[in-house]
């Protein structure tokens, strides 16, 4: 009687025990009865019916790294490229992810190879090459439209390694070379053309300050000759009155002047090697006695100004005294 007694309580201990499940984070389990789905279990602990309920599939809900294998894909001009690349995906519903598809990883494998060859080999070369964004974005949609009735959320696809065969990376080396010769070519241009504009523009705003330079070097030039013409008539006119009056000597003076300045510059001449007096150097010797004549005159009416007596000062009218 005790021993079956213990037996029946050891058996209960171990239905007890079968009969709690304690699911962890990131994960959840489907429940079956009889092999049939009945529930999911959230992350926590929960008891089952014994005997009639039992864990189906232990389904991972983090999200998850695939790796799509190395492949031959052929684009649309003819040119084969190695490619390959990683999918990211989450399980949404584990129901669906359990019971919809077999080998869930596999399927999204194969999947993705699938779509990568159809979506490269509709594109040319330096598509591939140049558009690896827009291969990622129409991959996961591809696949994402797919997996969507397995209850899985491909989040991103990235092409990890695209490899052109040798000789086509060659020519892209040179093509490129080329290319860069050509554009330092085109920038060298562009700046001779720029340095002979700027040099143009220089010459241009040279020669325009040159010229109004001239300009009013000219204009002062003018200007002094006008002011010297108008001393020569100042002087004409002066010498003109003195003659009017009857005073030779003004004449004699203006004549002597221009004849010494005359004879000056012919005795700085660079080019005279001999001096000629003239003549007529008599008359000169005569102007210049009158010239010292009427500085003589000067000097003696200015001497008896000075020894007059000043005119005596006006007084006023005696005041008689007393007055």
């Amino acid at each position: 009687m005790l021993f079956v007694l213990g037996a029946f309580m050891i058996l209960a201990f171990v239905v007890l025990v079968g009969s709690v499940k304690i699911v962890p984070q990131g994960r959840e389990y489907t429940v079956e009865r009889f092999g049939r789905y009945m529930r999911t279990l959230k992350p926590g602990m929960t008891l089952l019916t014994p005997f009639y309920e039992s864990i189906g599939r232990r389904v991972n809900m983090m999200e998850q790294v695939l790796t799509v294998p190395q492949q031959e894909v052929i684009t649309k001009d003819n040119v084969t490229v190695q490619v390959d690349g990683v999918v990211f995906i989450q399980v949404i519903d584990a129901a669906s992810a359990s019971y919809r598809v077999d080998n869930l990883t596999y399927a999204i494998g194969q999947l993705a190879m699938t779509n990568l060859r159809t979506v490269v080999g509709s594109m040319d070369l330096d598509d591939v090459l140049s558009q690896r964004e827009a291969i990622n974005t129409r991959l996961l949609q591809a696949i994402d439209a797919a997996t969507e009735p397995w209850g899985v959320k491909a989040t991103r696809i990235e092409i990890k390694d695209l490899t052109p065969p040798p000789d086509i990376t060659n020519a892209m080396t040179r093509q490129m070379k080329a290319e860069r010769e050509r554009r330092a070519v085109i920038t060298e241009a562009e700046g001779e053309k720029q340095a002979a504009i700027t040099r143009a523009e220089g010459a241009k705003q040279s020669a325009v300050l040159q010229a109004e330079g001239r300009k009013e070097a000219a204009s002062r030039d003018a200007e002094a000759r006008e002011r010297l013409a108008e001393a020569e008539a100042r002087a004409t006119t002066a010498v003109s009155e003195a003659i009017a009056k009857g005073d030779v000597n003004s004449i004699n003076y203006f004549i002597a002047q221009k004849y010494v300045e005359a004879f000056g510059k012919l005795a700085e001449s660079p080019q005279s090697k001999t001096v000629i007096v003239p003549a007529e150097m008599s008359s000169l010797v005569g102007s210049l006695a009158g010239i010292g004549a009427l500085v003589q005159t000067a000097q003696a009416e200015q001497q008896r100004a000075a020894a007059q007596p000043a005119p005596p000062r006006p007084r006023g009218p005696a005041v008689p005294p007393g007055g």
